[in-house]
């Protein structure tokens, strides 16, 4: 039964679950003491609170609806790196500012008497107008269209030949009779001599460093800044800078090679003497084929020997070449025209240049200089030379 005197505090303690711990003062147990353990029934949440004091059910907490799930975004393959472009080279003069002050002042192909006796022939002959008809066609045959860059390797057996001589000469008619750009690529980059002759001052790039530069949507005014500008529409890829050891793998004069032909209607290359294997592939590779020879016994006998082993290859490769053979000598030693013809008895075409005083004193080439016959030949020969080229595709 209740106590009477501390019924307040008798109700407090039926009701400590509900009402919570009795206020100070009120009768209940002290604050330090712990509330006593929930009966077995508050364990279970059985036991029913009166109406007054049992809270509200809590509401339905929503049961979120799925995330649609991603589709997994593809992995972007990062874009290989671009390969960075050489940095540019300091230019290089051409000839050295001391040993540009040792050469004279260069001569005309030939002596006045010469130029003034034939000019008399001329006037009381009548071979002027044959003349004038022979240049006609000839620049006709030079000036034909082209559907593809047409090349023309230029090579030699040995040193002091004539090769470069020979491609400067090549280059220098076809960019003057033709509209289209003309290329002259130095693939001898040992000591090569053709920028001397073509009167290039300085140099900068070299055939292998454009490898590695030129690509497919470059435009030609893009690849022309690598390159030395010539009279006449005519530009220069020099081999190197003039420093031995300088050395042209067969890739990269591939590479350089397939890039420019479709910029310019005709590519002369100087190629290095044969059996050098950037040679071969020029040779190879080419649509006609020049091969330089000193016009001497030693010359001839192994020019001769090459030809013969030029006919064991594909008959184009016989087809397409021609044998320059020059004079460096007023008189050479050897009957030259039998030579010519002992040699054109392989199939290979043979042209005979005159010698030429300017031509032989070296240095830069300069063609209102050259001698009639000398001025004649080289025509002739870049005419041949280059219908040789369309015959093959």
């Amino acid at each position: 039964m209740p106590n009477g005197d501390n019924w307040q505090g008798d109700v407090l303690r039926d009701l400590r679950g509900a009402s919570g711990p009795p206020a100070a003062g009120t009768g209940g147990p002290p604050a330090s003491v712990p509330p006593a353990p929930p009966s077995a029934a508050q364990a279970s949440g059985t036991e029913r609170l009166p109406a007054s004091t049992q809270p509200p059910a809590p509401a339905p907490t929503p049961t979120p609806a799925p995330a649609p799930q991603q589709a997994p975004t593809p992995r972007q393959t990062p874009a290989p790196p671009r390969p960075r472009r050489p940095s540019a080279p300091d230019s290089r003069a051409v000839v050295d500012s001391v040993l540009s002050g040792t050469a004279r002042r260069p001569q005309r192909g030939e002596p006045a008497a010469v130029r003034v006796a034939r000019a008399v022939r001329r006037i009381v002959s009548s071979s002027a107008a044959g003349e004038v008809a022979e240049l006609t066609r000839t620049a006709e045959a030079l000036q034909q269209p082209v559907t593809t860059g047409r090349q023309i390797a230029v090579t030699s057996i040995r040193g002091g030949a004539g090769k470069t001589t020979v491609a400067a000469l090549l280059g220098t008619a076809y960019a003057h009779y033709r509209q289209d750009p003309v290329l002259l690529v130095e693939a001898d980059p040992a000591l090569g001599s053709l920028p001397l002759r073509l009167g290039a001052e300085t140099l900068r790039w070299t055939t292998a460093d454009l490898a590695d530069i030129v690509e497919p949507q470059m435009s030609l005014l893009d690849v022309t800044g690598y390159l030395v500008q010539l009279p006449e529409n005519a530009w220069l890829l020099p081999g190197s800078q003039g420093q031995i050891g300088a050395m042209l793998d067969t890739s990269a004069y591939e590479r350089v090679m397939v890039a420019l032909r479709r910029y310019f209607g005709v590519t002369v290359v100087d190629c290095e003497t044969l059996p050098a294997e950037v040679a071969r592939v020029a040779l190879s590779a080419s649509q006609a084929r020049v091969l330089a020879a000193p016009a001497t016994l030693d010359g001839v006998t192994s020019t001769y020997a090459v030809l013969q082993w030029m006919q064991g290859l594909p008959r184009h490769m016989i087809d397409g070449t021609v044998v320059v053979l020059s004079s460096t000598v007023a008189r050479p030693g050897i009957d030259v025209e039998a030579a010519a013809e002992k040699l054109r008895s392989t199939g290979a075409g043979v042209h005979v240049l005159p010698y030429d005083r300017h031509l032989a004193a070296g240095g830069v080439l300069r063609t209102e200089l050259l001698g009639r016959p000398a001025r004649l030949a080289a025509t002739r020969l870049a005419a041949e030379v280059f219908q040789l080229s369309q015959k093959r595709r």
